[in-house]
């Protein structure tokens, strides 16, 4: 026995099947400690090969997505053939009787993850634990493949939700000015609050979605519109409007705004906990002047200052968010 082999080989499996069932099955655990190294690393080494270009950024998350199930195979497939490689009659060749050699193993190993039924080697006949071990090989590879794929579609089916709240809130407004404008009747904001409460739960959904599937990070859409990294700040900017700048006899019910001020807040602090850092600047104030053109009632330019300065935290994180998508903040109207 080599045993040398054998331990490499329990390595490989044991962090493959950790990786997969970290980063599919644990809510709470964010990506495994190899698929988090993985996409992060492809993601900044995009950003810097193609200068933040955001055609080519867009293919960030499918080649990450894709180069995570690559690993997990790769992982699972040569950590079992370094196991049958530790004894050298563990696999025989069934048309001459002989040893397998190290790539006759790790072709065994291949067909016996994906029976494919070939029957070119065989476990050695009355070794009773290469026959269990085939079994184990089969059965985790029916396993963690098909765990893989179905965090695959679910990832995917997180992105058209992602992409869906994006594309409804640049819809009414592509910088939080125009936001609030919109849903201005020329009396009272009628008829947002609902709007406001359903993007709040639809952010409330992507915020728990990030937290599950970090991957989301990284998938990056070509059109700022279709960028929740751009939406949310237009969304949290309105709501921040409509909580200090717009009296509150005139905006929409405090109730639902701080509710959806609060999805924005877990949004934030799920990416906080992953790669978003705030950054140094404080992004650039809304123009009160927009909205008084409108008929908006406000409150002074200088309570609505004291006011941003009581959350510029907050501000620089959102920012933090739009720097890290290699977006620009949302210019205000021209």
């Amino acid at each position: 026995m080599n045993p040398i082999s054998l331990v490499v080989g329990i390595a490989l499996l044991g962090a493959g099947i950790v990786d997969i069932l970290w980063t599919t099955l644990w809510v709470d655990g964010g990506s495994g400690p190899f698929s988090g190294r993985l996409t992060t690393g492809v993601w900044i080494g995009l950003r810097k090969v193609t200068r933040d270009h955001n055609r080519a950024l867009s293919l960030a998350g499918p080649i990450t997505l894709t180069l995570t199930l690559a690993m997990w195979i790769v992982f699972i497939w040569v950590g079992w053939t370094f196991i049958f490689s530790s004894v050298p009659t563990a696999v025989v060749n069934t048309r001459t009787g002989g040893s397998a050699d190290w790539w006759g193993r790790f072709y065994y190993v291949a067909y016996t993850m994906f029976t494919d039924g070939n029957g070119d080697y065989t476990p050695l006949y009355g070794g009773d634990i290469w026959e269990i071990a085939s079994a184990f090989t089969t059965a985790s590879g029916m396993a963690f493949v098909t765990l893989g794929v179905s965090y695959v579609l679910t990832v995917l089916g997180a992105v058209s939700d992602k992409r869906s709240f994006a594309a409804t809130v640049t819809g009414l407004g592509d910088r939080s000015e125009a936001f609030v404008r919109a849903g201005w009747n020329g009396e009272n904001f009628h008829g947002l609050e609902r709007t406001i409460e359903t993007l709040g739960s639809d952010l409330s959904k992507l915020a728990e979605q990030h937290k599950s599937y970090p991957i989301l990070h990284y998938y990056h859409s070509e059109k700022g519109e279709r960028a929740s990294a751009v939406a949310v700040p237009i969304l949290d900017e309105s709501l921040l409007l409509f909580r200090y700048a717009v009296p509150d006899e005139h905006s929409p019910d405090p109730a639902v705004v701080e509710t959806a001020r609060s999805s924005a807040r877990s949004y934030l602090e799920t990416l906080d906990e992953s790669f978003i850092e705030p950054e140094p600047a404080v992004p650039r104030s809304p123009n009160l002047d927009r909205l008084r053109e409108d008929g908006i009632p406000t409150v002074s330019d200088q309570e609505f200052a004291e006011a941003l300065a009581e959350v510029t935290d907050r501000r620089r994180r959102l920012l933090g968010v739009v720097k890290a998508d290699a977006w620009e903040w949302p210019p205000v109207e021209e």
